[in-house]
């Protein structure tokens, strides 16, 4: 028979340092001094999400918690170092012995530790994504696979399908069948490389990002004494953004918490729209069934917008099913601006809209950088990066580079250029290079051969080609790059622009694109868009100008700022969450838009993107503007008609103010 002995912790000074009545509002209050147990605080956009975690943290060490006994988990490091920052200006008590990082901070700490245990020793290396990508190719070519024979997915393709199987914790087949469906006849080809992988890795003492997640979890299941010292050591978890994780790291904390059930989750389940990247919306919405005795608070009051903003967005989050349900009160007064609904004739007059609207808001003293452009993808872009740089109004990309210096659509204009000018080296290269066993070498190679005998004008780029010397490994697809040049440009005449993308992405880029990008369907999507902005351009001339006008226009001298660092902020609505701007433009708002088209038949892809709305809406301090146009391009049927978002008819008339445009 064993005896219980109790360890009494070292003496503490019991005075309270922090008034948390005076520091915090009443809902904050109430999830900040909860007795222990497990906690849901669902807490609203704008609402102090972050200063509740902060003084929770607070409470457990000044009520005796040793700073060693809590675990913080976040999303990144520096949301960690605030928030321990944070704690240290509250109080006199030394929190430095407290765990806090990221999922993978936390997961790469312990396995430093006790790595031995899965048959790693303590110096593992932790592999980018490019290191990934290089010994996954190496695994390919081990495995007899040669890529240029197949079309089989590169080294970076093939990591984020690993990372998928990890972080979904879905079988490979599966995954495919959802995710990857045109890679399914290399199903037992991917798994061989898989298995190779993981036993490579292991021989290289080495680990990729997601293994920092996948190898805890596992050698807390395979060696119970391990997991045992870390429930023992983390009493309190604080997990931020719980409506973020994935199901990985949701098995993490509910094993770390499985003894004393103390673990507190904050997050917005309105703002869960990361499920393309495996996060698990049903994480926090089954909280409550997995943890039944949790106290679920809310924390509804919003310091950031006005009323008239957050009755809209109270009004777009409304139709979801699945919800914890709340509404969101503004501290801030009533600006007696309601948020205006725009329609425009097309994409072009919604451009202008904008930017004639940025420019008047500049006027009123409404610097740039407060101002945001809010999309649900890229390509919704395009037309308002063209009439920015006409009206030179300087901008920057929050979500990457900008539309038309992306690499699959300098790929595909490479092309255009060549035809266009079959002097240009640059393009003929890039060109060339995208076919298989071509690399520097050979595309100089075969630039000599072909910049040897060019002769204006060129007459037949096919026969040409045909003509040359290539590697075996490259004939086919040589062939077929002959044949398509030949077809976009007769006779050596280029075609429209539009028709000439449409001819080179379905006979050779297409394919190209679904072996090489982890996002192929939305740069396909991309490249679409590139067609239907084309077809304003007859000349192929003209419209190669127009890209280089929007490549290289200089923003940095135009009249309308007063601080060179000073730009207008263009996002998807996925990349801007977090952020806040005195006024929030959100464009697109058409059914197959914004909601995209891939979601209207499915019940939980369309509340996602409902979702998605809410958070652009919720962006917005002072001002927001919803837009959307009456027409767009669509391929080979002209222009349609599009029905506005469902979305926006979901908002009473009384939220929003009808903007009626007209021309001048």
């Amino acid at each position: 028979m064993s005896r219980q002995y109790t360890l009494r912790r070292a003496p503490v000074s019991t005075s309270i340092h922090v008034d948390y009545t005076a520091e915090l509002n009443e809902q904050q209050l109430a999830a900040v001094t909860a007795p222990p147990g497990p906690i849901l605080v669902i807490a609203g956009a704008g609402s102090g999400k972050t200063r509740t975690l902060t003084y929770r943290v607070a409470y457990l060490l000044e009520n005796g918690i040793d700073p060693r006994n809590v675990l913080l988990l976040t999303f990144t490091n520096k949301a960690a170092r605030e928030m321990l920052g944070r704690v240290a200006n509250l109080l006199t008590v030394d929190a430095s012995g407290l765990w806090g990082g990221t999922f993978h901070s936390v997961g790469n700490r312990i396995l430093r530790r006790h790595g031995s245990a899965l048959g790693y020793s303590s110096g593992f290396t932790i592999m980018d994504r490019e290191d990934q990508k290089d010994l996954i190719n190496t695994v390919v070519a081990g495995a007899g696979i040669d890529p240029k024979e197949i079309r089989f997915p590169k080294g970076d393709v093939l990591a984020e399908i690993f990372s998928f199987v990890v972080n979904t914790e879905s079988p490979l087949e599966e995954l495919l069948a959802e995710k990857f469906p045109y890679f399914l006849p290399l199903l037992d080809k991917i798994q061989d490389v898989h298995d190779r992988y993981e036993k490579k890795k292991k021989a290289t003492n080495s680990m990729d990002f997601d293994d920092l997640l996948q190898k805890t979890l596992s050698m807390f299941q395979q060696h119970e004494r391990i997991a045992e010292f870390y429930r023992r050591q983390f009493q309190f978890i604080l997990v931020d953004e719980y409506q973020d994780t994935n199901k990985i790291q949701a098995d993490l904390v509910d094993l770390l918490a499985c003894d004393h059930r103390n673990v507190m989750v904050v997050g917005d389940d309105a703002q869960s729209i990361y499920s393309w990247r495996g996060a698990n919306f049903q994480n926090i919405l089954e909280f409550p069934k997995r943890y039944p005795d949790a106290q679920v608070f809310k924390i509804e009051m919003n310091y950031r917008s006005v009323p008239e903003i957050l009755q809209v967005a109270n009004a777009a989050i409304a139709a979801n099913v699945q919800q914890f349900r709340k509404h969101l009160s503004a501290t801030r007064e009533s600006k007696a601006l309601k948020p205006a609904l725009v329609a425009l004739n097309d994409g072009a007059e919604q451009a202008q809209f904008v930017t004639q609207r940025i420019l008047e808001l500049r006027d009123e003293n409404v610097d740039l950088n407060d101002i945001a452009v809010l999309y649900r993808a890229h390509y919704h872009a395009v037309e308002l990066q063209l009439e920015l740089s006409r009206r030179r109004i300087p901008y920057q990309i929050t979500s990457g580079i900008r539309f038309f210096e992306q690499a699959h659509i300098k790929d595909v204009t490479s092309f255009i250029r060549f035809v266009a000018n079959p002097r240009d080296e640059v393009a003929f290269n890039r060109m060339v290079k995208l076919l298989p066993g071509i690399g520097n070498r050979t595309a100089e190679n075969l630039w000599q051969a072909w910049a040897a005998g060019i002769t204006d004008p060129i007459d037949n780029f096919g026969e040409r080609l045909q003509a040359m010397r290539v590697p075996a490994k490259s004939k086919t697809l040589w062939t077929q790059l002959a044949h398509t040049l030949a077809e976009i440009a007769p006779g050596g005449q280029p075609n429209p622009p539009s028709e000439m993308i449409t001819s080179i992405v379905e006979a050779i880029y297409d394919d190209y694109a679904k072996v090489n990008f982890t996002n192929y369907e939305l740069r396909h999507e991309d490249l679409d868009q590139l067609a239907v902005f084309a077809r304003q351009f007859k000349d192929v001339h003209e419209f190669l100008s127009q890209l280089a006008l929007i490549s290289n226009v200089d923003t940095e001298a135009t009249p309308v700022q007063t601080d060179d660092k000073e730009a207008v902020n263009l996002s998807t609505v996925h990349q801007a969450k977090g952020l806040e701007f005195h006024t929030v433009f959100v464009i697109w708002l058409a059914d197959g838009m914004f909601p995209s088209s891939r979601s209207l038949n499915a019940r939980d892809a369309l509340e996602e993107e409902r979702r998605l709305f809410y958070v652009a809406i919720t962006r917005a301090r002072d001002e927001l503007y919803l837009t959307y146009p009456h027409m767009r391009f669509s391929g080979g049927y002209g222009d349609v008609f599009q029905r506005p978002s469902r979305f926006l008819q979901e908002i009473p008339n009384d939220l929003v103010e009808d903007w009626q445009v007209k021309r001048g």
